[in-house]
């Protein structure tokens, strides 16, 4: 009778070992903080890099000129750019832009121990040089201490607004976002027609170190295609990644409505190849990272229980989608639960996971809790894209996070803005704040 007891228990501990081991809602993150900075209006934070002194940069905007903002006069929308060291205080901020309309997207560290900054302006006054149409890309290079070294501004008649940036193999950039094909009459391209281009298009901007332009494209259809990511490839190429509901010019496969579209570019910026992915509903890519064996990760959502999407949880989950070099698709995973989840940024992670981060609305299968509406969202999956832990932060409003980033002693830092002020949220300034997370390694 002995032997038998003990042969259940061993039985039921190899059970709860197994089950212990699955990705579930049960692998939480453990957040260190949540913290607002703002005034009374709309503050945002949009980017976040880590850097190499072991703390962390971040580029959003304010409309305020109050409480955390100390050098802005009016309520118009400004660039707005906080420096932390690694422990998690604030070294400098400052803002960027003129009288009217700025607002920045994304940040990252250059190779001299500066920063670049990208978004789009309105203004032609103020830091900005001058202004062509409704919006321009407006490109800033700071130095070590967030002072301007230059500023660039690239752009037609239109809405014209960066969206992403990287630094290049020659120390250059490549910047993209949307052109406004439309209103700039076709003007844009280096050396392509404008055949049955319209609308808003991937704008590719190829620049050397100090800003300055060496070439353009741009690539779309008839409807609304919009770039988030960009990754330079072995060849010294570029993969960029995005949305589009264009079905004709460059775009050869739509599958349905938005799909994730990929483009493969030359260095001189020629299209290699273009692929759609994704269901018959709306599909968009927001994030492309490199694996360590040369692959490629893009991050967004669906919508879609069809074609390449071989499951839905809910309403819209998180799709991960990894492609090879050629564009073929290895494999795909949705996360989530049954209701809005998705994904608006992704990074590398220490140990050959990803990090990613973006907002949920579900409390239920891989999301362990909802606040309230939308709440930040933050999670871990391996390098086959399974979910490792997850943690959702906010209150009872809208809570959004749009990048993330692993600083060097592996733990996380995930930016957004928020309307709360409960829950995870204890203050609230404004009408939005900046919101800035820490979650433990």
């Amino acid at each position: 009778m002995s032997c038998k007891i003990i042969i259940y228990c061993f039985i039921s501990l190899i059970l709860l070992s197994c089950s212990s081991d699955d990705a579930s809602p049960s692998n939480k993150g453990q957040l260190t903080f949540a913290k607002t900075l703002g005034g009374t209006k709309n503050d945002s934070a949009q980017s976040v890099v880590a850097t190499s002194d072991g703390g962390y940069a971040i580029l959003g905007y304010t409309q305020s000129n109050d409480n955390d903002i100390t050098d802005k006069q009016d309520e118009s929308f400004d660039y707005w750019v906080l420096k932390f060291d690694a422990n998690d205080q604030l070294q400098w901020q400052k803002t960027y832009g003129g009288s009217l309309d700025d607002r920045g997207n994304d940040i990252i560290q250059t190779s001299d121990g500066g920063y670049a900054i990208l978004g789009y302006s309105s203004s032609t006054d103020g830091d900005t040089s001058g202004n062509a149409g409704l919006q321009d890309y407006w490109l800033v290079k700071l130095n070590l201490d967030g002072n301007i070294s230059w500023e660039k501004s690239f752009g037609y008649q239109g809405a014209d607004s960066g969206i992403a940036m990287i630094e290049t193999n020659d120390q250059g950039f490549l910047v993209t976002g949307i052109l406004d094909v439309t209103a700039s009459g076709g003007e844009g391209n280096s050396s392509r027609t404008a055949n049955r281009h319209a609308g808003g298009d991937y704008w590719a901007l190829k620049l050397d170190n100090s800003g300055n332009l060496e070439w353009s494209r741009y690539f779309g259809g008839n409807f609304t295609d919009t770039p988030y990511g960009t990754v330079q490839t072995n060849d010294n190429g570029f993969i960029i990644v995005g949305s589009s509901d264009s079905e004709d010019t460059d775009i050869s496969s739509n599958i349905g409505t938005y799909d994730f579209w990929a483009i493969k570019i030359s260095a001189t910026g020629d299209m290699i190849w273009e692929k759609s992915f994704g269901g018959s509903q709306i599909d968009e890519a927001r994030a492309i990272v490199k694996t360590n064996e040369g692959n490629y990760i893009i991050a967004g959502d669906t919508r879609s229980n069809d074609n390449n999407v071989s499951q839905n949880k809910g309403a819209a989950d998180l799709w991960l989608i990894k492609i090879s070099t050629e564009g073929s698709l290895i494999w795909e995973k949705t996360i989530g639960g049954s209701n809005f989840d998705v994904a608006r940024a992704i990074k590398n992670s220490q140990n050959n996971g990803f990090l990613l981060s973006g907002s949920s609305r579900s409390s239920d299968m891989d999301v362990s809790e909802n606040n309230g509406q939308n709440d930040a969202w933050v999670l871990k999956t391996d390098n086959n894209g399974n979910l490792v832990w997850e943690t959702s932060i906010g209150g009872a409003n809208i809570d959004f996070a749009y990048d993330v980033a692993e600083l060097t002693d592996g733990s996380v830092i995930a930016v957004g803005d928020t309307a709360s002020n409960d829950g995870d949220i204890t203050e609230n300034k404004g009408f939005t704040d900046l919101l800035l997370i820490k979650i433990e390694g």
